[in-house]
């Protein structure tokens, strides 16, 4: 019995879908149906019961699943494991994250640690909303805000910070705000989701809070993009630091309120590392997690 049928067989009971799991694989549905028959051809009982609508798997294939799901898993962690022992970190690594922060802080490491692991492969899958990642078979996501819930190994990979900046030329033709205030007066930039674009709130060093009623013409939903849009003058911005450090240390832009910690939603946040529960952690993610700890807090 060839094992990858089973993986199948078990793929196919997970996504609930011969096409999804032939999507995730690359390859055309007919194979996938075609390992699903010849599997079921030599156990000798039908696995699933197919309509036009619905596949569900049959009693005794609900059974055969309980019973090999876990024993594929591990059998997947024992060659994995002897493969770390004698071997450098290899092997296809999904790594998940919001598109901004691939652009910026992923892709500009990426060819060091191609140099430093030639034989591992990246797979970035960078979306802007939270996906499954058990179900879309991801090692590792980037998350950011208070620390996720739910059945996941989770680590603080930094503290996230907010700064409010403006251009160098916006603060000339507009003045410099003295006081978080004041933004009630300017033509902010502001992103598109809810609960971000309507007030900001600051904290003083005394550990006030208080928040500022914000408006204006621009709204997008891509970090990067807000980033531009705050360099090329159209009003004040809050971004996170890892999409303004580098262009307020290049005077770029200009962080008007230094004093402060600021925030549209909630203080003290921070940017997580999150990945399924496992009784053995691979060592390229263990490579690529140290690696990520090691350029995003020296950068910090």
């Amino acid at each position: 019995m060839e094992l990858d049928a089973v993986r199948v067989f078990v793929d196919v009971v997970k996504q609930g879908s011969f096409a999804a799991v032939a999507r995730q694989r690359d390859m055309d549905p007919s194979s996938i149906s075609r390992s699903i028959s010849n599997l079921e051809n030599e156990l000798g009982f039908r696995l699933f019961q197919r309509t036009t609508r619905k596949l569900a798997t049959t009693e005794a294939g609900a059974a055969y699943f309980d019973r090999v799901e876990g024993l594929v898993g591990e059998f997947d962690l024992a060659g994995e494991a002897a493969l770390d022992l004698v071997s450098s970190p290899t092997g296809t690594l999904r790594v998940t994250a919001c598109t901004s922060f691939g652009q910026r802080v992923l892709a500009p490491v990426l060819p060091e640690l191609r140099s430093r692991y030639p034989d591992l492969t990246i797979d970035l899958h960078l979306v802007d909303h939270t996906i499954d990642i058990v179900e879309d078979k991801v090692d590792l996501a980037v998350r950011f805000g208070e620390k996720p819930d739910g059945d996941f190994i989770v680590s603080r990979l930094v503290p996230r910070h907010f700064r409010v900046c403006a251009s160098p030329e916006y603060v000339e033709q507009h003045g410099t705000p003295e006081n978080p205030r004041e933004l009630a007066d300017h033509d902010c930039l502001l992103f598109s989701f809810p609960g971000y674009r309507s007030a900001w709130k600051f904290r003083s060093q005394d550990e006030a809070v208080f928040a500022v009623s914000v408006s204006g013409h621009v709204l997008t939903s891509h970090g990067v993009t807000m980033t531009k849009c705050a360099v090329a003058g159209l009003g004040p911005a809050l971004l996170p630091d890892w999409l303004c450090a580098d262009e307020i240390r290049s005077g770029e832009l200009v962080d008007l309120f230094p004093g402060y910690e600021c925030t549209a939603t909630q203080f003290d946040t921070s940017a997580w590392l999150v990945y399924p529960s496992r009784s053995y952690l691979p060592l390229k993610l263990r490579a690529f997690i140290d690696f990520l700890r090691e350029k995003v807090e020296g950068a910090a």
